[in-house]
């Protein structure tokens, strides 16, 4: 015998078996209607006589709905930024007030970016621009600015707390003139 056919003899595993094997189908329930966007598995049979029919082709969309689809993922992208300020005002309340490599290092992300995103706004949204949405597009560009504001506002926010920002009297101290009495009072005993 060879080791071969002493192969060929044995038995499957079951779980050979049970991968090779289709499911048996469930009775479905009257009362459960599928999900959205379900489509039960057709067999080979079905599948041959529907190759067969003529696929019906999608009419493409017109101009005015592209425009409205662009000004929509215009108006996601321009209101991404305040989407991440709840999250990075989080971080910021957790890092401290201290000066630490972490607190700095976020700090300097929360002033990078926002200023990133200003500077290239106009990059940003170059894909969205066609005759139709270039009017209205500015109204967009303005609120994705604003966001970004306020990301750095978040930013000078933290700065401050911080004691980073020169905002009291004693920080300026280096410019001020000493008093000069108009009286003295010297005590003599």
């Amino acid at each position: 015998m060879s080791p071969d056919t002493n192969k060929e003899s044995l038995p499957h595993p079951q779980w050979v078996i049970d991968l090779n094997t289709r499911p048996t189908p469930k009775p479905k329930a009257a009362n459960i209607p599928d999900p959205p966007g379900y489509s039960p598995a057709t067999t080979t049979t079905k599948r041959s006589t529907a190759s067969k029919q003529p696929q019906l082709a999608r009419k493409p969309p017109t101009t005015e709905e592209t425009d409205t689809l662009k000004l929509k993922k215009s108006w996601e992208l321009a209101l991404a930024p305040a989407k991440a300020l709840p999250m990075n005002a989080i971080m910021m309340y957790m890092s401290g007030n201290t000066l630490q490599i972490f607190s700095i290092m976020m700090v300097f992300m929360l002033f990078k970016n926002p200023l990133q995103g200003i500077l290239q706004t106009n990059q940003v949204f170059t894909k969205f621009e066609t005759e139709g949405t270039r009017g209205r597009l500015w109204m967009v560009k303005l609120t994705y600015v604003a966001m970004n504001l306020v990301a750095l506002g978040l930013g000078i926010w933290k700065v401050n707390g911080m004691g980073l920002l020169p905002t009291t009297r004693s920080d300026w101290l280096a410019w001020e003139t000493e008093r000069v009495p108009l009286e003295r009072a010297v005590f003599t005993f």
